[in-house]
């Protein structure tokens, strides 16, 4: 028996048992013009979701170190690719004057003689000023005597208490000299590589940085995605990320931060992952390929790439 369709449509296909489809698609087949529909909604599907995403692994912190003030370079303690610690000196500069100035501030924070010499003669005139009470009560000296006996001892007293403040002023400046000192001394603000050296010994430094140090453990890793896997991506979820380098695995990594703003241009939106590095085996700089989801495996062109 002959079977007539009308002259706009044509005969479905059988579809494989292994395609899936949504419901109305199913349904869409089987209209007029439904093929056409059912390829309009298969574009319409989140089907980017399930490809590879191109990223870029970098360090998650690089800084250029500088000093705080000007002056001449007596040395550098590093060299590029050393990996330092945090507080670990990197570079000193010449303080002959300040470390001069830090002894001087430094003897008269710990001269004590000053405030004994004021203690004693504070204690000698209260001592004085009550035998001196003891005999106008007896009338053996005028009032004279006694009003000379009390303000001498008044007297010492706020000498003694200006010989303490500038005991503690004298501490004081000792701690700024120490700070000054401290800034010719440049440190690590954090763990990492050294990943450039600008200055030799004896350069004078300005606002020219010293060095540049990368923090690699953990690092970051940069993707742009589609809109459509906004809703999807959320932080704290996990992706997998293929670095570009010869005999690399595959390595997990964390969703740290989520871009807020969608590019229009573009109509994608930023996505930071964390990927751990303890022992900086992982170089900054490399091209990967990352996909959404624990374990999930390359597909297509990122199959290829992927060890």
């Amino acid at each position: 028996m002959t079977h007539r369709f009308p002259a706009h449509t044509k005969p479905t296909p059988a579809l494989s048992p292994h395609t899936r489809l949504p419901t109305r698609l199913h349904a869409r087949l089987h209209s007029p013009f439904g093929w056409l529909a059912a390829a309009l909604a298969l574009l319409a599907l989140p089907a980017a979701a399930a490809q590879p995403l191109g990223c870029l692994i970098e360090a998650l912190r690089s800084t250029d170190i500088g000093s705080p003030v000007i002056g001449v370079v007596q040395n550098v303690n590093v060299e590029r690719g050393d990996v330092v610690k945090k507080g670990q000196v990197l570079a000193v500069l010449r303080a002959g004057v300040e470390r001069a100035t830090l002894n001087v501030a430094s003897s008269r924070a710990e001269s004590v003689a000053e405030v004994q010499s004021a203690q004693a003669t504070a204690r000698f005139n209260r001592d004085r000023l009550v035998r001196a009470e003891d005999l106008f009560r007896q009338q053996f000296i005028s009032q004279q005597a006694l009003d000379q006996a009390r303000a001498e001892a008044v007297q010492s007293d706020q000498k003694l208490a200006l010989v303490r403040e500038q005991h503690v002023v004298s501490r004081q400046e000792r701690d700024v000299a120490e700070a000054q000192l401290s800034q010719r001394v440049i440190r690590s603000p954090f763990d990492g590589v050294i990943a450039e050296r600008f200055v030799s010994a004896g350069e004078r430094v300005d606002d020219k940085p010293i060095v540049r140090v990368s923090k690699l453990d953990p690092l970051r890793v940069q993707l742009v995605v589609p809109v459509a896997m906004y809703t999807e991506v959320r932080t704290g979820a996990m992706a997998t990320v293929w670095p570009e380098l010869p005999g690399a695995t595959p390595l997990q990594a964390r969703v740290t931060m989520v871009d807020k703003v969608v590019d229009p241009a573009s109509n994608t939106f930023r996505v930071h992952l964390e990927l751990p590095n303890p022992d900086h085996a992982m170089p900054a700089g490399l091209r990967c390929k990352a996909q959404f989801g624990d374990g999930a495996a390359p597909t297509g062109a990122a199959a290829a790439k992927a060890p």
